[in-house]
């Protein structure tokens, strides 16, 4: 609906009615208007009476929009949701060359384990209305694929986007820590999480993962790890068929560790149905805040009424130099003649 940021100022529509018949004390003849010698061959004694009728229809029109436009009219939109209070949760996920194990079946389909994430991990992202989430990579080294932003459809599609091998092989776990600490903005009312998934242990980076704890504890970040591998696989060979550990270079130790000492938890995903049960059990831990606030959007209206009334005030100009136009066509026709 439409309304006014200064409705006070609509008292001023009746303004020229109250001076049009406000008792004059005296009537003042209107003296004639002298013209300049603009125009070569106009007389300059030439006059024009400014007691010809004026458009008052134009004239009224102008005002009521000037006054229309003064008084700020805006449209006011549709209520939208906002959270009431913040969250940050980043993301920090493994691309390192072990994420490319086909261990995970979804569907009855097998696929790797960097698919499975994308698709479940995906689901999980779009639930989280109202968090500020960003997506960390790493593998040899950790960078932060999409900053902190309300537009989970984004940080979706940046995690669908990742190829394995974009980073390296190896797993940088301290780099990936170290920079989520670093990107947490420092706000005393925000919940600041990270949910670490990885497949490996600590091989690459600069920091190492005790190192990133002592840092997250002193920053007050709560951080989820989740381990991902199945326990049994079996692996084809010239020889047969065997039994192998595809996640016997997981370190649960440290992992457990790191969420025990900053409030978290450690889960273990083996299969894609326990993932799904982890991201279930995380929306419990960390809710969604469901008490929000609203807003409206206010667009600004006021130029329409505005323009409109500076071009009928231009044609109210055009009409006033009407009689100046025809005077001087007609003394043209004149000297011609003559």
């Amino acid at each position: 609906m439409i309304s006014f940021a200064w409705p006070w100022l609509l008292v001023a529509l009746p303004l020229p009615l109250l001076v049009y018949f406000l008792p004059a004390k005296k009537k003042v003849q209107s003296a004639a208007l002298r013209i300049p010698t603009l125009i070569d061959g106009i007389d300059g004694n030439a006059t024009v009476s400014n007691s010809s009728k004026l458009p008052t229809v134009l004239l009224s029109l102008v005002w009521l929009l000037v006054v229309l436009a003064a008084s700020r009219p805006q449209w006011l939109g549709d209520a939208v949701d906002i959270p009431t209070e913040g969250r940050e949760m980043m993301i920090a996920v493994d691309l390192s060359g072990s994420m490319q194990v086909e261990d995970m079946n979804i569907n009855g389909r097998t696929i790797n384990r960097l698919q499975m994430l994308k698709v479940l991990l995906g689901d999980f992202i779009e639930r989280r209305n109202g968090d500020r989430l960003g997506l960390i990579l790493f593998a040899d080294d950790a960078y932060m694929q999409t900053p902190m932003t309300y537009d989970r459809q984004t940080v979706k599609q940046m995690l669908d986007e990742t190829v394995l091998g974009l980073v390296g092989k190896k797993t940088a776990i301290g780099d990936a820590m170290a920079l989520a600490v670093k990107r947490f903005e420092a706000k005393e009312e925000s919940n600041r999480v990270l949910l670490l998934l990885t497949d490996g242990q600590n091989t690459a980076g600069k920091i190492t993962p005790e190192q990133a704890l002592e840092l997250a504890v002193a920053k007050n970040i709560t951080i989820y790890t989740i381990g991902i591998g199945a326990d049994v696989m079996e692996q084809r060979s010239l020889f047969g068929t065997r039994r192998v550990n595809p996640s016997s270079e997981l370190d649960e130790q440290t992992l457990s560790k790191i969420a025990q000492q900053t409030g978290g938890k450690y889960f273990r995903a083996r299969d894609s149905q326990s993932m799904a049960q982890i991201y279930q059990l995380l929306d419990e831990l960390e809710p969604v805040e469901q008490e929000q606030q609203q807003m409206r959007p206010l667009t600004a209206l006021f130029y329409w009424p505005l323009g409109l009334a500076l071009f009928l005030a231009l044609l109210h100009l055009l009409w006033l130099n009407k009689p100046l136009i025809s005077s001087s066509s007609s003394h043209n026709t004149m000297k011609q003649g003559g």
